[in-house]
Formats: structure tokens, C-alpha cells, sequence
């Protein structure tokens, strides 16, 4: 089975209209993009899409590189004080001369719809979230759109980072999963995800996952997103897992999507929150 993330992504779509209509205020948010990333411009131009395709509000500010960090911490300050902006993202990886860590931090995590300030993420892992990073949450609205059974499942992760890896795995565990997360270092790497029940791979490494890393009957789900040559690849070699497991994200048209419809759901939040005082 081909877990279609853009038919998710769509249902998902559909609730936030209907929950715009009774907000009190069109949601605003702000995306802040440092330098001339071509992947980060793109991603940037779909959120904004897909913004006006729900009838949000959204602005992008683009900095040019050589913006220092207190420049804009300095902005970051001002967007957290204008009470017209619900939620701001500051688009990743910012060049190299930025702290992500203290830039991230100096959001108001009221307005952190990216789910990435250390007081959303460690809600997230007290478990009582707020807002979720918006790539784990989707992949857990997939998992349970198709009516993938998480509790009492072995859920391998592959890949630590605060984006994906770690939130992941929290919230599978949060789902009654037994989770492994799996890294750099782990020996014996096909040995640990040939175990999975649902194996989660965001590792940043083109078509590495093969069958011998599969257990027969696995759920897969990409996260990778490369291009090699024309075309668009994930972590995960489609072709030989997808005669293995029974069921798959592709990419594109997997993960991708539902990244930026919880991003959207996390902005509906924030100003559900406001309108709640």
C-alpha cells in the first residue's frame, strides 16, 4: 500500500477551513527566510501557498546573509509584540554565522507553530504538548488515517535530530509503541530496523534504507527528500523496500505534504489559544 501523504494532507485541509470560519480573527503568519537557500525558497513559497489556499494571512520577510543574529533576534522580538501576528517560522538551516538553537529561542513559543522552542518541546516529551513539530505530527496523522496499529507496535526511528528524530519517537511512545531510535553510532544498524514493525527513517542519506534493512510486512515511512540528477529521492531505495513492505510513503508526495498541513493546523491553534485568553 502507497501511504498517499497529499490524500491526508487534503482531510487534514478540509477541518482548518472550518475552523478559520469560526475564528474571530484570520490567522496571520510570518515566515523568515536568511539568504538565498534555493531548497529553503521553495519550501518557503509552498507554505505561503498553501497559506492562501486556506485563507490564512502570511508574510515572508527575506534577509539577506550577512543579517547578523541580533539583527534578527531583534526582528524575532518585534513579530513576538505585534499582536496582527499569530504564528512565526523561521525557515532552516539558517548560514552558518547563526546559533539555530538561540534563534529558535527567542520565539514566543505561544506563536511557535514550528513546534521547535525547547518549552513547546519539552511539553511534547512531559506529555501535555502544545504545538508539535509539524514533519512527526504528520507522519503520526498518516499512521493513523490508514489505520495503522501503533500500540504495542516496535517502532524503529533512524535518526536523532530535534526536527524529527526525537519528537517522533516521543510520540509514538506517547501512542503505546515500543520505540528504538537508531543513529550515527548504532552497530548492526540492519539488524535493529529489520525488527521494526514501523520503521521511521530521517537519516539525510539518498536511498540508503534497503530490503535487507526491511522486515517483510513493515510499515516505511520517508522522510528523506534528495535530488539525484532529475529526480526527487528519498532515505529509503523505493523501488526494492516497496516489494517488501506493506506499506510506504513515496517521495515525493509522502511526508512532504503533511509537514506543511500540521504546519497550518499548529497556526489555527495558536490563535484558537489567543481567542481563548
Amino acid at each position: 500500500m502507497i501511504l498517499d501523504g497529499k490524500k491526508v494532507a487534503e482531510s487534514v485541509c478540509s477541518k482548518i477551513v472550518l475552523e478559520v470560519s469560526l475564528l474571530p480573527v484570520v490567522p496571520k503568519i510570518v515566515f523568515i527566510m536568511v539568504g538565498d537557500n534555493a531548497a529553503s525558497a521553495t519550501y518557503v513559497r509552498s507554505k505561503t501557498k498553501k497559506s492562501q489556499d486556506l485563507g490564512l494571512r502570511s508574510q515572508t520577510v527575506h534577509l539577506p546573509t550577512e543579517t547578523s543574529q541580533e539583527e534578527l533576534i531583534a526582528l524575532l522580538h518585534d513579530l513576538n509584540r505585534d499582536k496582527d501576528v499569530t504564528g512565526i517560522l523561521v525557515q532552516l538551516p539558517l548560514p552558518s554565522h547563526f546559533d539555530e538553537t538561540k534563534v529558535l529561542r527567542e520565539i514566543d513559543p505561544m506563536k511557535d507553530v514550528d513546534g521547535l522552542h525547547p518549552d513547546n518541546m519539552g511539553r511534547l516529551f512531559s506529555g501535555d504538548p502544545r504545538f508539535v513539530a509539524c514533519t512527526p505530527a504528520g507522519i503520526l496523522e498518516i499512521l493513523k488515517f490508514h489505520s495503522i496499529p501503533i500500540a504495542g507496535s516496535k517502532v524503529v526511528v533512524v535518526g536523532r535530530s530535534n526536527i524529527v528524530g526525537k519528537p517522533v519517537a516521543q510520540l509514538m511512545l506517547m501512542n503505546d509503541a515500543t520505540v528504538t531510535i537508531c543513529h550515527s553510532k548504532t552497530r548492526n544498524l540492519d539488524k535493529e530496523t529489520s525488527a521494526a514493525d514501523i520503521l521511521i527513517v530521517a537519516m539525510g542519506k539518498p536511498k540508503f534504507i534497503g530490503s535487507a534493512h526491511v522486515k517483510e510486512g513493515a510499515t516505511v515511512i520517508d522522510v528523506g527528500i534528495h535530488r539525484l540528477g532529475d529526480r526527487l529521492v528519498g532515505d529509503v531505495d523505493f523501488e526494492s523496500v516497496e516489494k517488501k513492505a506493506s506499506a510506504i510513503t513515496p517521495v515525493p508526495g509522502g511526508v512532504g505534504p503533511m509537514t506543511i498541513a500540521m504546519l497550518m493546523k499548529n497556526l489555527v491553534g495558536a490563535a484558537a489559544l489567543r481567542a481563548k485568553g
